[in-house]
């Protein structure tokens, strides 16, 4: 079994990612803690979407898997 290195918790990164946010919007960082916020929010950013990626990934081969090969898109209105 391979080993599971760097694995991301998206859950967790996505909290942090939030909680960045809520004090950049605050106003009361320097423009030094900005920055530092901003480029910890891009990695973190980069991370989550890594994590997503990885899951479509699966979610497409578990639907070829099932001869299911048409994804749509959360947008669409399936409510026929």
């Amino acid at each position: 079994m391979p080993k599971k290195t760097n694995v991301i918790n998206f859950e967790k990164t996505f909290t942090e990612l939030e909680e960045l946010v809520k004090k950049m919007e605050g106003g009361d960082l320097s423009l030094e803690e900005s920055l530092k916020y901003f480029e910890r929010g891009i990695l973190l950013t980069k991370n989550c979407q890594q994590a997503l990626n990885k899951a479509e990934q699966k979610v497409r081969i578990l639907l070829e898997k099932n001869n299911k090969n048409n994804l749509e898109s959360f947008g669409s209105d399936n409510s026929d």
